[in-house]
């Protein structure tokens, strides 16, 4: 056998254990430690090149940066793109110091080895992603099935508790008409009187929250609600010293909806963020639409979600206030309210400080 053909021998060797190493790598590669698994790649890669102790291989893909082997400045180089889903979203990069060598000096079956591992590399991410969003898909829907199954349940309960309800009111005014001389009989059956009327109220977002409440369906104009319920609550703003800012893109917003219902996800909505608003904070309310729905978003300054209130933000009796201010009941509401419009709200941390909720009405 020729020296030559030796030579080259060693260098397909070479480059076939890399590829088995680098395959090897992404197989195992633990999705919560990538940057680990792109670091043994690039050590893999430099042992395949003709001039190992030479060459220095760097791996930059979305915000990941890995660098082995020597400084890639000022020296002859080549490079493959790493694309995801057919979308660029880094690089690998081949560098060689050595005097008088230019990249048209590097071997084709070298390019042709670092266009295999981005590749790869590609694959790998991609691969990640799709997990990602099969988990996140899967995590909706348990929490959609955890509403729904709660919506049923919660409206068994509003049911039969709104009959023995009805009768404790009305049979304690009643009693009330019979007892108004005795100021302490008719202080007492005032008592039952304003929790049996605090009950009510609390049957009455549950029915909200299952979607039982009887609607009026109508083509509405958003635009005047919005302005309306800002208008209303403008005491609460200045009473806890909250700014607000409304953004309308349109003079105009049409859809089919339950006018009172609107209003009601609006009202809880901006006193949810009112609460959680620090004095001074701005609260901001955008609507716009598209060709097919309206989006409601409103914004607050406050201190956001914990991952736990994150989860956790719409099922019913969920609540980061203390007892005496909230039930835990209102975003409950605002979501059943939502579904039953077939549309869909989203809770969010903002970049900075704050939470925004995204709401998405359907026209028609």
């Amino acid at each position: 056998m020729s020296k030559v053909t030796d030579e080259a021998l060693k260098e397909r060797i070479k480059e076939l254990t890399c590829l088995y190493e680098v395959s090897s790598s992404i197989s195992n590669a633990d999705p919560e430690r990538i940057e680990a698994a792109l670091e043994a790649i690039a050590k893999s890669l430099q042992k395949a090149f003709l001039y190992p102790k030479k060459i220095g291989i760097s791996i930059q893909v979305k915000n990941l940066a890995v660098q082995t082997g020597k400084d890639p400045k000022n020296v002859a180089s080549i490079q493959s793109e790493i694309k995801i889903f057919n979308e660029v979203k880094g690089y690998v990069l081949c560098s060689l110091n050595a005097a008088n060598f230019k990249a048209e000096d590097f071997l084709n079956e070298e390019q042709l080895l670092l266009d295999n591992v981005a590749l790869k590399i590609g694959d790998l991410f991609e691969r990640i992603e799709i997990q990602n969003s099969e988990a996140a898909l899967k995590k909706r829907m348990e929490h959609a099935d955890r509403l729904g199954i709660l919506g049923e349940i919660t409206a068994g309960i509003a049911h039969e508790l709104n009959t023995p309800l009805a009768n404790i009111l009305g049979f304690a005014e009643l009693l009330k008409s019979d007892f108004e001389d005795d100021k302490k009989v008719s202080g007492d059956l005032n008592k039952i009187i304003d929790n049996a009327i605090f009950s009510r109220e609390v049957l009455k977002k549950l029915m909200f929250f299952a979607c039982e409440m009887p609607q009026e369906m109508k083509r509405v104009n958003l635009v005047p609600t919005i302005k309306s319920a800002i208008d209303l609550l403008d005491a609460s703003f200045r009473k806890e010293e909250v700014k607000y800012l409304v953004k309308i893109e349109d003079e105009t917003l049409w859809l089919k909806a339950d006018p009172i219902q609107l209003t009601q996800i609006m009202f809880n909505l901006l006193m949810n963020a009112i609460y959680f608003s620090p004095k001074g904070g701005l609260v901001t309310m955008e609507a716009l639409q598209t060709e097919t729905d309206i989006i409601l978003k409103i914004l607050d300054e406050g201190s956001g979600f914990t991952p736990e209130a994150l989860e956790k933000v719409f099922q019913p009796f969920y609540t980061t206030k203390p007892m005496e201010d909230g039930s835990g009941l209102g975003l409950s509401v605002v979501h059943g309210i939502v579904a039953s419009h077939k549309g869909t709200i989203k809770a969010e941390n903002r970049p900075h400080k704050g939470a925004i909720f995204t709401i998405t009405l359907p026209k028609n």
